[in-house]
């Protein structure tokens, strides 16, 4: 631990720094106040011991810009010292960000029984900062795993739902188009019946990581809507660029050819309805554009699934 002493009478300044020496403190000495603040920037230390009256800037001055120098979340101990034992000198001391009194001349018991009570609060403090700094964690990967679907890694549906609706106002604002997604694998009942609950689960961990590597923009979003229904989010994106983003993600995971006994190709393929329009204030909302690509991909598996079916929109 070490100990700033900032004390303009050198008499004072030795016999502080040697009780500090007797347990256990390093002990770093200033004669003013502008040299102590260079220290304090310099040696960060645990606990400063400050004269009140000194020449040029004062004691109160230099602890209030000792605290103006801490960091987010730290704090260090300020000891003044000082003859002064009046009510208003107390109140100011405390009000510029001192925390108790020394009366001078200082007794070597009282040093020391002040400066053992601030290491135990400086302590406690530590231990606290510590402890929220864990909680603060704790609750942003709570965060993150509430909005991440548990078998396949990619957003839940509560992460789409939270997205869709931001997404729709930016869109509002800058007019720009933004295109839905809506994709089901192909007879999935259909696999899990043959090849198992657990083969099931692999098979969406694939289509999830397909879905993934075809949808590369950090502002796109990839989520599993339910079951074996997958969405994306495309903003800023016309009917053009979503059918190329689709048809991709189409023929990639056809290519994997995972094994589906229970469909005519032979593999597990995908269908996907494709939605896409200009957001505005009226006259249309996110649930619209949702609803008229989950209608395209009725349509697509209506037609023989595994295709990409389009809902036109006029403006685009």
């Amino acid at each position: 631990m070490k100990a700033l002493v900032i004390d303009d009478t050198l008499t004072s300044m030795a016999v502080i720094c040697a009780q500090l020496r007797k347990i256990g403190i390093e002990p770093l000495s200033a004669t003013d106040g502008a040299t102590g603040i260079e220290m304090f920037k310099e040696h960060r230390p645990d606990l400063v011991l400050l004269d009140v009256l000194m020449p040029g800037m004062d004691g109160y001055e230099t602890a209030k810009r000792i605290r103006q120098l801490e960091r987010d979340g730290e704090w260090t101990p300020i000891l003044f010292l000082t003859a002064r034992t009046n009510d208003e000198d107390l109140e100011r001391g405390i009000a510029v960000g001192g925390d108790d009194y020394l009366l001078k001349p200082i007794s070597e018991i009282v040093l020391t029984a002040k400066v053992r009570a601030m290491q135990r609060i400086a302590q406690m403090r530590y231990s606290l900062v510590v402890l929220t700094r864990r909680l603060d964690e704790a609750n942003r990967e709570l965060i993150r795993l509430s909005s991440v679907d548990a078998l396949t890694g990619i957003a839940n549906r509560r992460q789409f739902d939270e997205f869709l609706p931001r997404e729709w106002a930016r869109g509002v604002r800058s007019a720009a188009p933004m295109s839905m997604l809506m994709c089901d694998v192909d007879c999935f009942k259909q696999y899990n019946d043959h090849y198992g609950h657990p083969a099931g689960d692999e098979c969406l961990k694939s289509v999830a990581r397909v879905l993934q590597n075809c949808v590369r923009r950090p502002a796109d979003l990839v989520a599993r809507y339910g079951g074996e229904e997958f969405a994306v989010i495309l903003p800023d994106t016309g009917l053009a660029g979503a059918e190329r983003v689709a048809e991709d993600i189409r023929q990639s995971l056809e290519a994997l050819a995972m094994p589906h006994a229970g469909v005519p190709l032979g593999r597990v393929t995908i269908s996907v309805g494709v939605a896409c329009t200009v957001p505005r204030r009226e006259n249309g909302s996110a649930e619209q554009l949702v609803a008229d690509a989950d209608a395209m991909l009725y349509r697509a598996k209506q037609a023989g699934r595994n295709r990409v079916l389009l809902a036109s929109e006029d403006l685009l």
